[in-house]
């Protein structure tokens, strides 16, 4: 994902230049929330219902249709248990091809999405004798996403409501609200 990251970032700036408002760019403030975890190593710890951020880049070579890539801080989390001291910590990558509506108003979208999501946990739990009993995981797979979102737009400048889900492994799955900044370039 990270390569597909790199690559919209490199198409926006060779067509940055020529396109118009065909690329965008934009971050955001997200409220996502992951329940029931339980770590590899079995213990479970309490739901990540945290803000924390995004950043997406996306190509819209037609009004109707764009790509569109983000990156996704869903957050962290430490319990403390009688013996030990658990932390885990959630993050995704996501690629979407967006369809929007064609609605005669020109300062409005209303879109929807789908795509692939890559996220990762990575953690460790520290037991009560210290250091010497670590134990660390790590987790990662790859999960069909979607979403559906609105957003206003003066000139080049826009903001945009949307919802994202995605399966997360040893979760009831991500659910993300996010208030983005976007940028037409």
């Amino acid at each position: 994902m990270r390569r597909l990251l790199s690559a919209m970032l490199l198409a926006c700036g060779v067509c940055g230049a020529h396109a118009g408002n065909l690329v965008y760019v934009g971050a955001g403030v997200v409220r996502d929330k992951l329940s029931n975890i339980t770590t590899a190593d079995g213990f479970t710890l309490s739901d990540i219902d945290r803000t924390s951020w995004k950043v997406l880049v996306g190509l819209r070579p037609i009004s109707l249709l764009a790509v569109e890539a983000n990156y996704i801080d869903l957050g962290g989390q430490t319990n403390n248990f009688v013996d030990a001291e658990t932390h885990a910590q959630y993050k995704a990558f996501a690629g979407y091809a967006v369809g929007f509506l064609p609605i005669p108003v020109p300062f409005l979208d209303v879109f929807g999405k789908a795509g692939l999501a890559r996220w990762q946990s990575d953690g460790s739990t520290v037991g009560i004798a210290g250091p010497a009993n670590l134990i660390s995981f790590s987790d990662r797979g790859t999960e069909f996403a979607w979403g559906v979102g609105a957003g206003v737009h003066i000139g080049k400048v826009g903001a945009r409501l949307e919802y994202e889900s995605f399966r997360v492994a040893n979760t009831n799955g991500a659910r993300i609200i996010s208030l983005d900044v976007i940028l037409r370039l």
